[in-house]
């Protein structure tokens, strides 16, 4: 197929890309560059552009005439849209409205869109399964669940379907070490730890050791980057045998706590972390678990990097091509 991905520059779509060119998929990829890497993207065509530009979005259509898309340009850092809504609302609400007008008016019905357990807000339960309710405590969060409601609204109307998935925390590097994650600023605990481990950053704070968990620390559940991308492929495959618009959480259902996270960079590693205890932040709660039997069944997805220690040692083995590339 002919697949459109729009920030395909970043962290998840560049490992996107380069799994739908290996899956021999013909790719366009879509990125304005704010926070990608034009030399993440492997192959296929790239075009540095801007879901704001409606002009170039219709250009993209009518000449790649793509069969479906896949949305990973969003703005995703909590504490910024608390303080900079705006721009949230403007990007990932407003500019995703351009995308599904000019798919509808090129009669392109299928899109994979990226979304997120912030959808959910604080945990009523964990595992947190796709019945939970979603009640968003903050614009990030409530941004992405206005998507999934206009998506519902475009499929009743227009008969555009779509699959919503809802990340929990992606994680690790392309097994290959082709491609890793390069945010800036990094907020992701697992390359904020390795960067530590590598003398790139000094320590690593902890925010909070007396929550309810088994050493007191933040429990997440960690997706690693390829396992994360077959299930978008899923997806596709879900929609172009029929299916209807449905949403998924992906996660690998068993969480790992920081102070875990912490021992497993130091094991892989080999190297010493020096760790900063700090206040809990207002909002953190004690566990995000997510229930992914859904996708498992429903998608016949099955995660192949569960163990902890597989997804940090994937994105150790980037994190020393970074520090590498540096000397």
């Amino acid at each position: 197929m002919k697949i459109l991905v729009v920030g395909g520059a970043g962290y998840i779509g560049s490992h996107m890309v380069k799994m739908l060119l290996e899956s021999e998929h013909e790719v366009i990829t879509l990125d304005n560059l704010s926070s990608g890497h034009a030399d993440a993207v492997l192959g296929g065509v790239f075009v540095e552009g801007d879901l704001a530009d409606i002009a170039c979005l219709d250009q993209v259509f009518d000449k790649y005439q793509p069969e479906a898309a896949m949305h990973f340009a969003s703005f995703i850092q909590v504490g910024e849209s608390v303080r900079k809504p705006d721009i949230y609302y403007q990007n990932n609400v407003g500019n995703t409205l351009n995308l599904l007008n000019a798919m509808l008016k090129f009669d392109v019905k299928k899109l994979i869109f990226s979304s997120t357990a912030a959808v959910f807000g604080e945990p009523l339960y964990v595992p947190i399964d796709e019945a939970h309710p979603c009640v968003p405590v903050n614009p990030y969060g409530r941004s992405k669940w206005m998507i999934e409601q206009i998506l519902s609204d475009y499929e009743q109307a227009f008969g555009l379907r779509s699959v919503c998935l809802r990340y929990f925390n992606a994680a690790g590097a392309d097994p290959d070490g082709k491609l890793g994650e390069r945010h800036d600023p990094e907020t992701h605990l697992i390359p904020l730890v390795l960067q530590a481990a590598s003398g790139r950053r000094k320590d690593i704070q902890v925010y909070g050791r007396d929550y309810d968990t088994p050493d007191g620390t933040c429990i997440r559940d960690y997706i690693h980057i390829t396992d994360l991308c077959t299930a978008h492929l899923a997806a596709l495959q879900y929609l172009n045998a029929g299916g209807i618009s449905d949403r998924f959480n992906l996660g690998n259902g068993a969480g790992f706590s920081v102070q875990q996270v912490i021992d497993a960079v130091q094991q892989v590693s080999g190297q010493p972390v020096t760790v900063v205890n700090a206040p809990k932040r207002e909002g953190d709660p004690a566990r995000l678990v997510a229930d992914a039997t859904r996708a498992r069944s429903i998608l016949n997805w099955t995660p192949l990097f569960t163990e902890l220690e597989t997804i940090v040692l994937h994105a150790w083995q980037w994190e020393l091509k970074q520090l590498n590339s540096r000397v």
